[in-house]
């Protein structure tokens, strides 16, 4: 059985992260993924998403499955929400559904947090999986001049 666990964005080589975000499989889905990644980048991509911790309590973490980097995902407050990304390797695309469970139980945990939102481009069309979990449309959104199908799922009832 595969072990997923979850590490601090900063404590993943710099070299992984451009690798992992230079991958072209990435770009299908990820509209706001433009421009070559170089260490520079990777190194400014991961002090902005270590300062959302300092800032939120919150943030995203690196996530190893058996030891090895195989992305990237968590929470980020938008406004008034708590978004929910995942950015994972080609090769472990079908973990998914486990790490975004792990992620989730961790929201429900959290009583300030009482949704969680997910932002998918028009490309993602296989979305079965967040009506499983319960996950209601809300419409269409403009986020960096890109446009996404906006759900939300609510984790808890305290706030």
């Amino acid at each position: 059985m595969v072990q997923i666990t979850f590490t601090r964005l900063s404590s993943i080589a710099t070299e992984e992260i451009v690798a992992h975000m230079s991958d072209p499989a990435l770009t299908a889905h990820m509209p706001l993924l433009q421009g070559g990644w170089d260490a520079q980048r990777a190194s400014d991509f991961v002090s902005m998403k270590e300062a959302r911790w300092t800032q939120d309590g919150l943030g995203h973490w690196a996530f190893l499955s058996d030891g090895a980097y195989i992305g990237w995902g968590g929470f980020q407050r938008e406004g008034h929400d708590w978004d929910f990304g995942l950015v994972l390797k080609p090769s472990a695309f079908g973990l998914g559904t486990k790490i975004t469970g792990q992620t989730l139980t961790i929201a429900r945990d959290d009583p300030l947090i009482t949704s969680v939102t997910f932002l998918l481009p028009s490309t993602r069309t296989k979305l079965g999986a967040l009506t499983r979990i319960g996950a209601i449309h809300e419409g269409e959104v403009t986020y960096d001049g890109a446009l996404f199908r906006k759900y939300r799922l609510v984790t808890n009832d305290a706030g």
